[in-house]
């Protein structure tokens, strides 16, 4: 099956699932709010998950089970999760099909099902906080029907049936749904597949060589993962290069809810649940210490970071020997913390995709925390390439988004240089909207944009009428340096003032400043601009400071002539012409004649 057929197969099944298990909400209308479903449903998908997974081995573990009961736990843990063939398993003797047999102790039994899950999937559970709903909907004869509605033929979520990339389409429709009935930002939970398969082709296709042969050991992190999406795209990428390679994921992640969603699908596909983490990136660093081949993240834009400050600038003061030494950026928004928490974690090869909205590529004043962080990435030669995708991509905002690729070991062609591509025209129009996402990334749009990459020239590519455009650039033309331009100050004859030395003083009403780019010489700059129009003025060049912006917009323009007067004209007496033609013929008169 090529890539198009089990994309469409993957977002039919998913579809068909998210729509069956949102149907839940009839049971659940009148007792919980719509912004509430999110209680029930959610956790309720990731137990039958779970069972439809175990329960293929189901009576070889309630075997073992029974004949371990005696044996330390560190061995009948061993014994369990071998007969289970997962790294977790449940020893109740309960199924969704038993316990609706009685109905009258359905709430026991099924607490008392949920509890036979090993320890690892305990945490998971707890991160739902579902017991008290299982208490509202026990109480309200609710519960019974709950159970009843996940148990049809239909509901068979088993990873023979729904891949773990069936799965993270499934949550991603449902936590849309939730995070509109809350009015969230659903962006905050997740990136939709188009953009995701984007990111991860970017991140591989340097790295195809590496990927072939024998013993290939790959480490995947995503800081903000979600519902872990991206690492399984990463996962399916890699395998689909070499099947034999070795795929570690790694995450961490916020929201307890998409947290435990995230975790359990590891489990499922084999992931080791240790390599999750909960908690906020910025002030619990879940993985200290440790490096990784890529990261993959779109972590949240223009949202604050007040909860993680004291911890943030603390680390900010250990300089060097912390994540956040080159600068903080504005308190008002924490995207390039993200950033520099993703270079840390990067190993001396490897390679990260990361998505920004268009303030990270200006914000802040030179010597300011967003310019020096822009400074430290592009002067340690880090920034590989930034590819601008187009609006209305996203679920909850239609503004400019970007894909930066940072690597710390950059082929030798692309050294000293960045590569800036538009990506905004290549899209596909939905025939349905989704929020705010009006569009996709097709896998034709995909390729090409891919390729715009892979060939690092200064060209365009283009589908029809949709362009993509390609542009390198050396490092230094994103560096300028603002010098203050001081004139002197004058009494009230007009006669300029000086200090004691000799020099004259500044009149600080007078003071500006100009940004010189670092490819050009400051002085014959300051003669060049400044001087013809104030004769007097001199530099202060102890004020001088470093800046480093990517003026995207700016660099993609095409200016277009006005088209000439004469031509105007013509048009303008040709409209009129034909305005007295319409005029005559509908009125029967000769225009010229009309008194």
């Amino acid at each position: 099956m090529n890539e198009f057929n089990r994309n469409l197969q993957t977002s039919i099944n998913a579809q068909k699932q998210a729509s069956l298990i949102w149907g839940v909400a009839d049971i659940l209308r009148g007792l919980y709010k719509p912004h509430e479903y999110g209680k029930v449903i959610l956790p309720m998908t990731v137990i039958k998950r779970l069972h439809d997974t175990l329960n293929p081995n189901r009576e070889k573990v309630l075997q073992v089970a029974q004949t371990t009961v005696d044996m330390n736990d560190t061995m009948r843990n061993k014994l369990l999760t071998k007969a289970s063939g997962y790294s977790f398993y449940n020893t109740s003797p309960f199924t969704f099909e038993t316990l609706l047999a009685d109905p009258s102790n359905i709430e026991s039994n099924f607490r008392f099902y949920l509890n036979g899950f090993s320890d690892n999937m305990q945490d998971i559970l707890e991160n739902f906080k579902f017991a008290a709903e299982i208490s509202n909907l026990a109480e309200n004869d609710k519960l019974y029907h709950v159970i009843q509605k996940f148990s049809e033929k239909d509901f068979d979520m088993g990873p023979d049936q729904m891949t773990s990339t069936d799965m993270g389409y499934i949550f991603e429709e449902l936590v849309r749904k939730f995070s509109e009935s809350y009015n969230e930002e659903a962006g905050a939970h997740f990136t939709s597949c188009d953009i995701i398969y984007l990111m991860t082709d970017l991140l591989l296709l340097e790295d195809a060589d590496t990927l072939t042969g024998q013993d290939v050991v790959k480490t995947v992190y995503d800081q903000t993962m979600g519902t872990s999406q991206m690492l399984s795209a990463m996962t399916e990428r890699i395998h689909e290069m070499n099947e034999s390679a070795e795929v570690a994921t790694f995450g961490q992640e916020l929201n307890p809810e998409t947290y435990a969603i995230a975790k359990a699908d590891t489990m499922i596909r084999g992931g080791n649940p240790d390599n999750m983490v909960l908690g906020s990136t910025l002030s619990r660093d879940g993985f200290e210490g440790y490096t990784f081949d890529y990261c993959i993240s779109n972590p949240p834009f223009g949202i604050d970071w007040k909860s993680d400050q004291k911890k943030v600038r603390a680390e900010h003061e250990l300089g060097e020997n912390g994540r956040f030494g080159v600068g903080l950026p504005r308190i008002s928004d924490g995207q390039l913390l993200f950033q520099l928490n993703a270079i840390s974690k990067l190993k001396e090869t490897g390679r990260m995709a990361i998505i920004h909205n268009g303030s990270a590529l200006f914000s802040g004043n030179p010597g300011g925390g967003e310019s020096s962080i822009r400074q430290h990435v592009i002067e340690n030669d880090w920034l590989e390439a930034i590819v601008q995708l187009p609006t209305d991509l996203f679920y909850n905002t239609g503004i400019s988004t970007y894909i930066w690729i940072i690597t710390k070991n950059k082929s030798q062609d692309r050294q000293g240089k960045v590569q800036l591509i538009d990506a905004s025209k290549m899209f596909e129009k939905r025939r349905k909207n989704i929020g705010e996402k009006r569009v996709d990334i097709s896998q034709e749009c995909r390729e090409i944009i891919v390729k715009a990459y892979g060939e690092f020239s200064n060209a365009d590519y283009s589908i029809d009428d949709r362009v993509v455009k390609s542009k390198l650039f050396d490092n230094e033309e994103f560096g300028f340096t603002r010098v203050t331009v001081e004139s002197p100050l004058r009494d009230e004859k007009g006669k300029v003032e000086r200090k004691k030395n000799g020099q004259p003083k500044a009149d600080t009403s007078l003071r500006d400043t100009e940004d010189v780019p670092l490819t050009e010489s400051i002085e014959d700059y300051f003669k060049r601009e400044v001087i013809p129009f104030n004769q007097e003025a001199w530099l202060d060049r102890s004020k001088d400071k470093i800046g480093y912006e990517i003026p995207f917009t700016r660099l993609f323009y095409k200016y277009t002539a006005p088209e000439p007067s004469e031509i105007i004209a013509e048009r303008i007496k040709r409209l009129e012409e034909s305005i007295m033609a319409n005029f005559q013929a509908l009125s029967g008169k000769d225009v010229e004649n009309v008194d």
